[in-house]
């Protein structure tokens, strides 16, 4: 059993055919199609996103100032790097798998404009602030991180600016994760 559950990829390879099971086992009940699919997709790849947004922000940012300084290498050489790699890959996945079911319902352009009637708009905004926190995965708090974690040549100077560009980018998510999440969630779109 340890080596099972030692084996990241072959849990997730098991837990894969379980859903694949339940899928085809409930299917009469619970149609199974491109857009349940991504639907599962979409929830996987957020909740990966936003836990890992919310160990980013309440444990290890937090944590690190009482870390003893020969022991912060440990997360800075090697949990952080494998964090925000998951993190913004799940941060990408997300949004492509959300703007796949938004289309693939027929409501994508609609809510991303703003031009629908209540759901529709509520789905957008949620929309927009998935895709405003994407964006700052990508391009203010992956960019910063690489100066900070050295993953990328930067002077002391350098580093000293990124470390709160990212924390605030990373808050700004924090804070737009909540009104993002009761937007997917209410808008109840079929």
């Amino acid at each position: 059993m340890a080596k099972f559950f030692g084996n990241l990829h072959l849990v997730l390879v098991v837990g894969l055919a379980a859903a694949i099971a339940l899928m085809m086992a409930f299917a009469p009940s619970a149609p199974v199609d491109p857009n349940s699919i991504m639907r599962w997709a979409h929830l996987f790849f957020g909740v990966l996103w936003i836990g890992l947004l919310y160990y980013l922000n309440f444990v290890q940012v937090p944590t690190m100032p009482t870390i003893p300084d020969e022991l912060k290498p440990a997360v800075s050489k090697h949990i952080a790097p494998k964090v925000l790699f998951f993190f913004r890959w799940a941060a990408a996945l997300t949004v492509v798998t959300g703007l796949g079911i938004a289309f693939h319902a027929g409501y994508g352009a609609q809510a991303l404009t703003l031009s629908g009637e209540g759901n529709v708009n509520l789905i957008g905004i949620g929309m927009w602030l998935a895709l405003i926190m994407a964006f700052n995965v990508w391009f203010i708090i992956w960019p910063a991180q690489k100066k900070i974690l050295g993953i990328v040549e930067a002077t002391a100077e350098e580093k000293a600016a990124a470390a709160p560009r990212a924390l605030i980018a990373s808050r700004t998510n924090t804070l737009l994760s909540l009104p993002m999440m009761y937007a997917m969630v209410s808008a109840n779109l079929g």
